[in-house]
């Protein structure tokens, strides 16, 4: 199976009409939207679970375990992402609320860097960026398909950045990084609302749409995570 990628406006030989069309989009994009936010939610509520429990908080990050919780979430991300197509609906969901949960302890960590205050503003920002930017990729008129090659080598630049300050622990590359992050994710929060947007099409069975939806979500979130992640670089309060 393979999703499209141009908006489709025509079925079986004859015009779709268009408010049918625009409503059945809507459907979906808030179908993604809500997987998105329930993904986020139990993220968090995973954290907080995970960080009120010292004993577990040790556990992970005490010892070599805490590399299998930082990598399960990168696991998840690759299996969901290179095997949707031959996951059941059902699977794919099932995947993608481990994926969660899997994200939820690897964030854990947050809590014992930054103060729950600077914590909840910073999300607060991140989520009136992320809905700003999702809504400018999903009215825009513009075709913004050409800022993926940018935000992807700006991706790859970021990660190969962040390996290299492991070593040099560098403020001002850690800084720079955030800064860049920042653009980075926004930009991809617009471009993949975009190409979700464009993916929808009117005749899709109700399998292959819930499987679309879950893609997009996996997407969203990660936009979403990474950008809060960066602006927490940013303006987190150390505790």
């Amino acid at each position: 199976m393979a999703f499209g990628t141009e908006r489709k406006a025509v079925f079986t030989g004859t015009t779709v009409d268009q408010a049918v069309f625009d409503e059945g989009l809507r459907a979906h994009m808030l179908r993604v939207y809500n997987y998105m936010a329930s993904g986020i939610a139990l993220t968090g509520i995973i954290a907080l679970l995970a960080v009120s429990s010292p004993a577990l908080m040790n556990a992970i990050y005490s010892t070599p375990l805490q590399w299998v919780v930082m990598l399960a979430p990168l696991a998840f991300v690759l299996f969901l992402s290179f095997g949707l197509h031959r996951m059941s609906f059902f699977s794919a969901q099932a995947v993608f609320w481990m994926f969660s949960a899997a994200m939820g302890l690897s964030l854990s960590y947050i809590f014992l860097l930054y103060t729950g205050g600077s914590i909840a503003r910073v999300f607060f920002i991140t989520a009136g960026a992320f809905a700003g930017m999702s809504l400018f990729g999903y009215t825009t008129k513009k075709d913004i398909s050409g800022w993926g090659s940018f935000l992807i080598m700006g991706l790859i630049g970021i990660i190969i950045a962040m390996v290299v300050n492991i070593w040099l622990a560098s403020p001002a590359i850690h800084f720079a990084i955030s800064v860049i992050g920042v653009l980075v994710f926004a930009g991809l929060t617009a471009y993949d609302t975009q190409n979700i947007k464009n993916e929808y099409a009117e005749h899709y069975d109700e399998e292959t749409s819930g499987k679309l939806a879950i893609s997009g979500a996996l997407r969203l979130y990660l936009d979403f995570i990474n950008l809060f992640i960066m602006l927490l670089h940013l303006f987190g309060n150390r505790d």
